[in-house]
């Protein structure tokens, strides 16, 4: 059983984690970008649907600077942070996030998930991988069918994609447990 210290510095490190999360969507949407690349490690990484990889801190800053640049406001809004504990210095984590991009003269509305992983470096957490997969995005025009059309990921000049997460064809699977149980019910 764990003692009690380690289980006071497993809620430390959670609340550091959330934190961390909390950083970097505020330095994401006050482009403060000496502040956003210390959440990441020295050798980190970045993947996001559709964009070439980034490594290192200062390549995905770099990244993140210049996939802002044509932006206006943004808002990135954490639902969720959902942690696991690996080793005394290693997480995984996915945060489901949702976000406001203003984007040319439109508001662009979208739901995505970011598949972490964390290391403490140099006595800070940070994010050793990030990879950022979309639910859906689209501009506001759109929200009314975001979620009902299959090709829901829509980038402005990019063509209508699927998104990274398609819901499951739950129908089928209802019908099959619905008939199985009224043939075993004969």
């Amino acid at each position: 059983m764990a003692t009690l210290e380690d289980r006071v510095r497993k809620l430390e490190d959670r609340a550091e984690l959330q934190d961390l999360v909390a950083t970097y969507f505020h330095a994401t949407d006050d482009d403060d970008y000496a502040r956003l690349g210390l959440c990441f490690t020295s050798d980190a990484t970045f993947a996001a649907s559709g964009f070439p990889d980034s490594a290192g801190r200062k390549a995905i800053t770099e990244f993140l600077k210049m996939a802002r640049s044509g932006m206006g406001q943004t808002v990135h809004t954490p639902n969720y942070v959902r942690l696991s504990f690996d080793g005394a210095d290693t997480a995984t984590g996915t945060v489901a996030a949702h976000l406001e991009l203003g984007i040319g003269d439109a508001t662009y509305f979208a739901a995505v998930r970011y598949l972490d992983r964390y290391r403490r470096e140099d006595g800070q957490w940070r994010i050793a991988r990030r990879e950022m997969r979309a639910i859906h995005v689209g501009p506001w025009s759109d929200v009314g069918t975001s979620l009902s059309s299959p090709l829901n990921i829509r980038w402005p000049g990019a063509a209508p994609q699927a998104s990274d997460f398609p819901r499951q064809d739950t129908k089928q699977e209802t019908l099959n447990t619905a008939t199985a149980g009224a043939t075993s019910a004969k």
